[in-house]
């Protein structure tokens, strides 16, 4: 049986994804910022489960998080990288202090908790670091720009840690899920930034698809974490996972775009050599 330290694991998707590991016979070290609300959440296993009170932008807590699940369970060999939220508003209305607070959890987060994760599975030579993206860290939009930005950088990151990592036999896959039937795009998950007329036009239509989306959307969750825990028992497991068929589609147009545009002006980029 594996453990596995899940980050955001109280509600939504990290509350699925602990439950689903439970299920199956593994242990948790499973974090949120209250660890009380980890409890409520999963009563099933308590010999198997470890609550920890880890603000993913305070290392010194993922650091405590880390020492406690290996005095307790010995070895961390999953690592789930779940917590952040979302941000609606065009780029420009979009406040300094709202990105910054949006890229410290989604973006920084992530790179805490390697921090503090990664040295126990390097040292084992073995592993799974599975960061939970978007279908949007892929293919974005209009009014959901910046937090596609974050998952962007997420990929990003993901990509240069597979080929990081390869060698000491951990494995890094980014999960790309589309929409979900959680609380995601409740206000506490959904930051909302004031409108600017001017934008009605482009970013109107997020605005009010996220409001009629909400409860609606395709995804079950309980599928979703059934597919990334199952990830993390194939023998060569993908470093991107699209789940949904609403993350097929848009990621499908992209490449399908990218690709017409490369062709159409394929002159001009290779005229520029010396």
């Amino acid at each position: 049986m594996s453990v596995w330290f899940v980050t955001g694991a109280s509600r939504g998707l990290g509350a699925e994804i602990t439950r689903q590991v439970l299920e199956r016979g593994h242990s948790v070290i499973a974090t949120a910022r209250d660890a009380s609300a980890v409890l409520a959440a999963h009563p099933q296993r308590p010999d198997a489960l470890l609550a920890a009170e880890a603000d993913v932008t305070d290392p010194k807590q993922l650091a405590a998080a880390v020492e406690a699940g290996l005095a307790r369970f010995g070895r961390i060999d999953v690592v789930v990288n779940n917590a952040g939220y979302g941000l609606l508003g065009a780029v420009e209305e979009s406040s300094d202090e709202a990105v910054r607070a949006l890229f410290d959890v989604n973006v920084f987060g992530v790179l805490n908790t390697l921090r503090a994760t990664l040295p126990t599975l390097r040292a084992q030579r073995s592993g799974h670091v599975l960061n939970i993206g978007s279908v949007g860290g892929f293919a974005t939009a209009p009014g959901v720009g910046l937090y596609g930005a974050s998952k962007f950088a997420l990929e990003g990151l993901s990509e240069a840690l597979h080929g990081e990592l390869a060698p000491l036999g951990i494995h890094v896959t980014i999960v790309e899920p589309g929409g979900f039937r959680t609380d995601f795009l409740s206000p506490s998950s959904l930051h909302t930034e004031p409108a600017i007329a001017d934008y009605a036009e482009g970013t109107g239509p997020a605005r009010e698809a996220m409001a009629r989306y909400d409860g609606r959307q395709p995804g079950d969750p309980v599928k979703v974490a059934k597919a990334v825990v199952d990830v993390t028992e194939a023998q060569e497991p993908p470093l991107r996972l699209q789940l949904g068929a609403d993350a097929v589609e848009r990621i499908e147009a992209k490449l399908d775009r990218v690709r017409s545009e490369l062709d159409r002006w394929r002159d001009v980029a290779l005229s520029t050599s010396f």
